[in-house]
């Protein structure tokens, strides 16, 4: 099983050139989201949720997506997992099995934050897009797609957002295989991809 890692700034294109991959490569594809395995706050009141900090790498279960990767790669099933982000909790789909694919595709701001995670990927790619245009598609994203409204996406960019960029995210372009520019929305890169992937990648 081939496994697949895609990191970059939140609003860079990660889950798009995922998708983008996941249509092109040979052979089944599972695309593993790394929110979807954000720590459960459901304990807490809805207040108090707001105001975690989830742009550090410590808010994700690491532990839990390494499990399920080496469960995948020894032939086993996993659950599935998913975040409700309107309600700051955990959402997995409880008695839906994922059977083990042909590769797996792992995006998140923190992919590449695990060493024993990177160890797993054979190949990593990081995203490289101008913060200014990162957080643009945010705001589209987020208005659009979480039901947030313009001072709260403002709050979190100045409180968490860009300094964790600063402190983590943008110091994981070193462990990449390779760099993409402009975001996951470019057909030609992902043709590329594709298709070195399919001609014959293999893991060392």
């Amino acid at each position: 099983m081939l496994t697949i890692g895609i990191c970059g700034a939140s609003g860079s294109g990660k889950s798009t050139l995922a998708l983008e991959l996941q249509q092109r490569l040979r052979g089944s594809t599972l695309l593993l989201n790394q929110d979807a395995y954000y720590r459960d706050h459901a304990y807490l009141p809805m207040e108090e949720r707001r105001k975690i900090n989830y742009d550090e790498p410590d808010v994700f279960e690491h532990d839990e997506l390494l499990y399920d990767l080496k469960c995948l790669k020894a032939g086993k099933p996993i659950t599935r997992k998913a975040y409700d982000y309107k309600q700051h909790c955990r959402a997995d789909i409880a008695g839906e099995l994922i059977q083990p694919p042909d590769t797996v595709i792992i995006e998140g701001i923190h992919a590449f934050h695990d060493e024993r995670l990177r160890d797993e990927m054979d190949f990593k790619i990081y995203i490289s897009v101008d913060p200014d245009i990162c957080l643009l598609r945010r705001i589209k994203r987020d208005i659009l797609e979480r039901g947030r409204d313009i001072n709260g996406i403002a709050e979190q960019y100045m409180a968490t957002v860009k300094p964790m960029y600063e402190k983590y995210i943008r110091a994981y372009v070193n462990y990449a295989d390779i760099i993409v520019n402009r975001g996951g929305r470019n057909a030609r890169i992902s043709d590329m991809l594709a298709s070195y992937i399919n001609g014959g990648f293999k893991a060392e």
